[in-house]
């Protein structure tokens, strides 16, 4: 794996945690909606059709969420572990071309090329923290189990909105649980990121290297009690047959001691 510099790390996990700013101005697009807008019913594009008062600042964000996404993902890409290192960007990077295909494409303007970007961004980014779980877990098991449990419930979001099963959260609802956890899950990849392997990571302790170091330390100890044990039951073994030759009355003569 190539080494990754302070800079390079602290940039790619600040992109990371910026994209919570979709949460902020998706809901100054809500205020600044015309009539009545439910986040259970309404889904996130009408937020950026041209009826919302704040469309262009809502595809403004989700231009920039593509971005972060993206520069994120190239930033710490050599911080990420195993297989799912090769993975793991590919699927994030379709969900951030997804993103930006909304951004630029609102629903009421070009309303198949929005689907695709939707369906891309809901898909590459369930799956995309899945991968993200193992690229990461050796590092935190924390982090690893936290985003596989995020991107599994936004994996299973983007099945049932896509096949319309909606009626226990809403279509908006749906939606959103599908969409919130790639956001979700990246600001805290970042921070967990930035945290264990920033400058001065090297001086904190890594907890699993700690538990395999005690596990191997005690084995040593257990494989020393075992020789030592061994050695003091053959020093143990002539003394014992010198009794039993000295009481055995059925020795052969060559045996019995002399008088």
């Amino acid at each position: 794996m190539a080494p990754v510099t302070a800079n390079r790390l602290r940039w790619g996990a600040l992109a990371w945690l910026l994209t919570l700013q979709f949460f902020v101005l998706e809901t100054i697009a809500e205020f600044r909606y015309e009539g009545s807008y439910s986040r259970v019913d309404d889904v996130i594009s009408d937020l950026g059709a041209s009826g919302s008062a704040a469309h262009q600042l809502m595809n403004a964000s989700f231009v920039v969420q593509a971005a972060l996404i993206l520069g994120g993902t190239l930033l710490l890409r050599p911080v990420l572990l195993r297989g799912a290192a090769q993975v793991a960007p590919v699927l994030l990077g379709v969900a951030a071309a997804g993103v930006l295909l909304v951004g630029v494409f609102p629903s009421d303007g070009n309303s198949l090329v929005h689907a695709i970007g939707a369906v891309a961004y809901l898909v590459g980014g369930g799956l995309g923290l899945i991968a993200l779980a193992y690229a990461v877990r050796p590092r935190s098991e924390f982090l690893g189990t936290t985003l596989a449990l995020l991107g599994l419930i936004g994996t299973a979001a983007t099945v049932f909105f896509l096949t319309s099963v909606t009626e226990y959260l809403g279509e908006g609802g749906t939606e959103r649980v599908a969409a919130y956890v790639l956001p979700l899950g990246l600001a805290l990849a970042g921070a967990t990121l930035w945290r264990i392997a920033g400058p001065g990571s090297a001086d904190r302790p890594d907890r699993r290297a700690e538990r395999e170091a005690a596990r191997a330390e005690k084995a040593e100890r257990d494989r020393e009690r075992d020789a030592a044990l061994e050695a003091a039951a053959r020093r143990d073994v002539p003394a014992r047959l010198d009794d039993d030759e000295i009481d055995d009355h059925w020795a052969t003569p060559t045996r019995r001691p002399r008088d």
